[in-house]
């Protein structure tokens, strides 16, 4: 059941819950929808719910890489969705990105 993806009615729910009263946050996570959302799976859910339960300038610090999940949520399911919230870091090669030629 973990694996399994969630219906529209529980992505619905979940993108209710995700709402956020911080512009920045909301952004991130509107793009992790859209990214991410017909390949969410229940685990996915529960990892996320977690995330959304911190306070709206922890959960940034986490999503702007400035903390590391605490002892509490530090799984690695949470670390999964953590990494798909993320925005890519700058500069950093991407799988699938062609490599600059050399000259």
């Amino acid at each position: 059941m973990e694996t399994q993806r969630i219906d529209g009615h529980a992505l619905g729910k979940l993108k209710w819950r995700c709402r956020r009263g911080m512009l920045e946050n909301d952004l991130l996570i509107e793009r992790f929808f859209q990214r991410h959302e017909s390949a969410l799976t229940q685990r996915h859910a529960s990892a996320l719910a977690r995330l959304m339960d911190l306070s709206d300038n922890d959960l940034l610090d986490l999503l702007l890489r400035r903390k590391e999940p605490g002892d509490d949520i530090n799984t690695p399911d949470v670390r999964e969705v953590l990494g798909m919230l993320r925005p890519p870091i700058r500069g950093s090669h991407r799988p699938g990105a062609s490599l600059p030629a050399n000259h």
